[in-house]
């Protein structure tokens, strides 16, 4: 059998990011926990497979491949690892290919954690293609699909609650996988004078007919009631939405017990939410009369409101307003640092900083020669960090010729201050493009001058570039505390030493790709966003039971959210 060589997105969204051990039966090629991998790099993932062609690929991917028949020998790992100790067992397209599949999942299932997660991927039976094919006559197994010769087993979506429920496992949710919906309605439509006169409901048959596949998630036991979490969300600007908001509301996600969205900046949350529910403003402008009635509005449905900010408040001119509630007038803080927590919590003493973290290794394409280097330079409100230090930068520039290269993101003053012929500007951009461009540099120049504001600000700048494999050539400000100096990057402290440290880096670029790797292995072994998941939620149910303390605080702070 030849596999494809893919993973599946809806299988991959719902492995919890914190798992410690994932075990994927018939894994074919190892891509699904590969995958998996980059976004846990400390998940040890196990493969069950039995084509020897697959197998060679998945053992280069995983940490472990049994190459068995799941029929003859339903338990290979058995004396490798404890009974309980495995926090996801996935089956993605697997158990229709079984004699047995209420056997070997029910054995299976003892290795669950108590709190494990069992995903199934499962063709459905009832897809409208399938009985279109009775229907005219035209079945006939082919190479992989609905209709893949080796599927033993058929399963509609009540068959594998009844497949779960009788392996001891509690079903949790289920999602179709539904790929052309039109065609299905075309042909329901078709059929719908038959459905009548059998008395089938259309539109019910319909929502069976059109899912290819189901996704369900399964637990030991039920998880009870989920703890909904909407977060606002900016117009993404230089990847703070993405990395503040969208990705760590992904990771959550993965997480049963929580159900998560992201809605507009002055969209309100739905109305029909019940259970614990935490509502989060993504740099809000929470002002007069407005902000208080939206903050009451959001009190009145029952939500613990927070707000995330990842700024020194101090220094932005619009929260000087008296009548800014960002801060006093929530019941939680969250941001991305110490310093800056300790300076919120002079407005409430409700604060957590979660630093940022990558979602994602990427791939990475930098380093691919020794004849140049490329220096990136992106950044907002850079315009007062750099001019200090542009002669120095010039001045590696005349004597390195075109073995350095330039990248500048938006700040044209910088671009156009460079005396050199090899360089590149592209204007303010989308995240994504700014990460393209950031895959194929070797350097990445992260200038913070020594001011307030600027020491209140993250090291997000070192945790793109070292993902990326760039070295950062970094001042001290915020950076020092992250960098380690010459191991994971390289500090300046004037002018004179980044025209030092920088024509070290052009003259060996060996040297510079070892910083590089050390750099993406540092965010890799600590900076990664599954390592965050735990404590977030964690945080988020402590907000929620201690949920009438904080509203009594809250009201002492702002009594007008009282009236």
């Amino acid at each position: 059998m030849t596999y494809p060589d893919t993973f599946n997105p809806d299988l991959l969204s719902r492995i919890p990011s914190d798992a410690r051990r994932v075990l994927d039966v018939r894994c074919g090629t190892g891509a699904l926990g590969a995958e998996f991998k980059r976004i846990n790099p400390t998940t040890q993932v196990l493969g069950i497979e039995s084509d020897a062609d697959a197998v060679a690929i998945a053992r280069r991917r995983l940490d472990h491949v049994y190459a068995v028949d799941l029929d003859t020998t339903p338990l290979p790992f058995a004396a490798d690892i404890d009974k309980g100790s495995v926090d996801c067992l996935i089956y993605g397209d697997t158990l229709e290919h079984l004699r047995d599949p209420w056997s070997i999942l029910r054995q299976h299932v003892e290795y669950l954690s108590a709190d494990g997660l069992v995903l199934v991927c499962m063709p459905n039976v009832e897809h409208w293609s399938f009985v279109e094919r009775l229907l005219k006559g035209t079945f006939a197994y082919q190479g992989q699909g609905l209709l893949d010769w080796t599927h033993l087993r058929w399963f509609n979506a009540d068959g594998v609650r009844s497949l779960l429920r009788r392996s001891g496992l509690v079903p949790i949710d289920c999602a179709p996988r539904i790929f052309d919906l039109p065609a299905c309605e075309d042909f329901v439509d078709a059929i719908a004078p038959g459905l009548k006169n059998l008395g089938i409901d259309a539109d019910a048959y319909r929502d069976r007919a059109a899912p290819l596949q189901h996704v369900w998630r399964a637990a030991r036991k039920p998880m009870g009631e989920p703890m909904t979490i909407v977060s606002t969300m900016l117009k993404p600007v230089g990847g703070v939405s993405e990395v503040r908001v969208t990705e760590p509301m992904q990771a959550l996600r993965a997480d049963p017990r929580l159900l998560t969205s992201v809605i507009g900046p002055s969209d309100r949350p739905p109305l029909d939410i019940e259970g614990p529910r935490i509502f989060i403003f993504h740099r809000p402008l929470l002002a007069g009369d407005i902000g208080i009635e939206r903050i009451k509005d959001l009190i009145a449905g029952g939500w613990v409101v927070v707000c995330e900010f990842d700024d020194h408040p101090e220094f932005l001119r619009v929260l000087q307003r008296p009548d800014i509630q960002n801060f006093r007038g929530v019941h939680a803080i969250q941001t991305t640092t110490d310093p800056l927590a300790e300076v919120l919590r002079q407005y409430n003493p409700e604060v957590a900083a979660f630093p940022n973290a990558v979602r994602r290794l990427p791939d990475i394409a930098n380093f691919r020669g020794n004849d140049h280097l490329t220096m990136l330079f992106a950044g907002l409100n850079r315009d007062d960090d750099w001019p200090d230090y542009i002669e120095a930068i010039n001045a590696v520039a005349d004597r390195a010729g075109e073995r350095l290269r330039f990248q500048v993101i938006n700040d044209r003053a910088f671009f156009d201050a460079l005396r050199t012929r090899h360089k590149h500007f592209t204007p303010l951009c989308d995240y994504d493009t700014y990460r393209a461009i950031l895959q194929h540099c070797d350097i990445s120049f992260m200038p913070l001058s020594e001011t307030p504001f600027n020491r209140a600000k993250s090291d997000l700048k070192f945790i793109e570039a070292a993902t990326f494999r760039a070295v950062s050539l970094a001042s001290p400000v915020v950076y020092a505390d992250s960098i380690a100096d010459g191991r994971t990057g390289v500090i300046f402290r004037s002018p004179e030493e980044l025209r030092h440290r920088l024509s070290l880096l052009v003259a060996n670029p060996d040297m510079a790709r070892a910083i590089g790797d050390n750099a993406r292995a540092y965010v890799r072994d600590e900076r990664m966003l599954a390592y965050q998941i735990p404590q977030r939620a964690a945080w988020y149910l402590d907000l929620w039971n201690r949920r009438d303390d904080l509203h009594d605080a809250l009201l002492a702070r702002v009594p007008e959210l009282a009236d």
